[in-house]
């Protein structure tokens, strides 16, 4: 049985305990929540609360921001990588459908395996 702790997207830390983790001030953490750039979800009482996910999302917004980046340009960054991946996994199960349906396996028509 996995642990809240093993799962990436468990909003399990604290603020303090985020900022302390990377380095950044508080008040940055709050904000890039009223930036709409990283949302941590809430607790019962109000307080945010980091996944690992978003922790890692921090740090790209830090990266993003020591090369002169903007919350508003980093937001949008973020935004299109989500709209990618998630383009990308319809691709690819599209692509699984058509094999499927054309009896070619993936790898093959990819010139990855055998060939015909």
């Amino acid at each position: 049985m996995p642990l809240p702790m093993d799962d990436e997207h468990a909003a399990l830390f604290t603020v303090g305990q985020v900022a302390d983790m990377l380095h950044v001030q508080q008040a940055f953490l709050r904000r890039i929540d009223d930036q709409r750039v990283v949302s941590p979800r809430r607790s019962a009482g109000g307080q945010r609360r980091y996944s690992r996910n978003e922790i890692g999302r921090i740090q790209q917004v830090v990266t993003l921001m020591g090369e002169g980046m903007t919350l508003p340009a980093i937001r949008r960054i973020i935004e299109l990588q989500h709209e990618l991946a998630e383009v990308t996994r319809e691709r690819d199960e599209l692509a699984a459908r058509l094999d499927a349906l054309a009896g070619t396996p993936r790898n093959a028509r990819d010139g990855q395996g055998p060939s015909r």
